[in-house]
C-alpha cells in the first residue's frame, strides 16, 4: 500500500437503528435500518456507485460546458440467495443535458466516453464491486 493511499471511516452508533459515520475530515453522514428518511446501507452503497462516476463525468464534461441538468439514477436488485443478501443488476444511468453551442456540442460528445472511461478505470467504487474485493470482519477484544 503506497503511503496516502489508506481511506477509513468510523462508524458509531447514536440510537437504536441510527449511525453516523465520520471522515478523517469531519465530515459525517447519518444512516439507518430505513426507519424515516435515513439512508440504508444499500442506499449508500448506490450512492456511492452512482457519486463516484459522477464525480469524474463532471470533471470532464465541465471543463468544455456547466450543464443544464445533471442526473445519476443507481438502481439494482436486492437478493437472498445460498450466497447470501446481495445486490443484482445493478446499473448507474446517466440523464445530463448541456446548453446549445460549440461547448455544449464538446461536452455532449466526451459524454459517453466519460462514463465509459470512468466505469472501467477510474471509479474506486465500481471498479471494487466489479472486481470482487474481499472484505475481512475483525472484532476487536474489548
Amino acid at each position: 500500500m503506497s503511503e496516502g493511499s489508506l481511506r477509513a471511516v468510523t462508524v458509531e452508533r447514536t440510537g437504536a437503528g441510527r449511525f453516523t459515520a465520520t471522515n478523517a475530515r469531519g465530515g459525517t453522514v447519518e444512516f439507518g435500518t430505513g426507519e424515516g428518511t435515513l439512508f440504508t446501507p444499500v442506499e449508500l452503497l448506490l450512492a456511492a456507485l452512482g457519486g463516484c462516476t459522477a464525480v469524474d463525468v463532471d470533471v470532464a464534461t465541465s471543463r468544455h460546458a456547466e450543464p443544464d441538468g445533471f442526473t445519476v439514477t443507481v438502481s439494482g436488485d436486492k437478493v437472498s440467495d445460498e450466497l447470501g443478501n446481495r445486490m443484482t443488476g445493478l446499473e448507474v444511468r446517466f440523464s445530463v443535458t448541456f446548453p446549445a453551442g460549440a461547448s455544449g456540442d464538446r461536452a455532449r460528445a466526451i459524454l459517453p466516453r466519460a462514463v465509459a472511461v470512468s466505469h472501467d478505470r477510474l471509479c474506486t467504487v465500481s471498479r471494487t464491486v466489479e472486481i470482487g474485493t474481499p472484505v475481512s470482519a475483525v472484532v476487536e477484544e474489548a
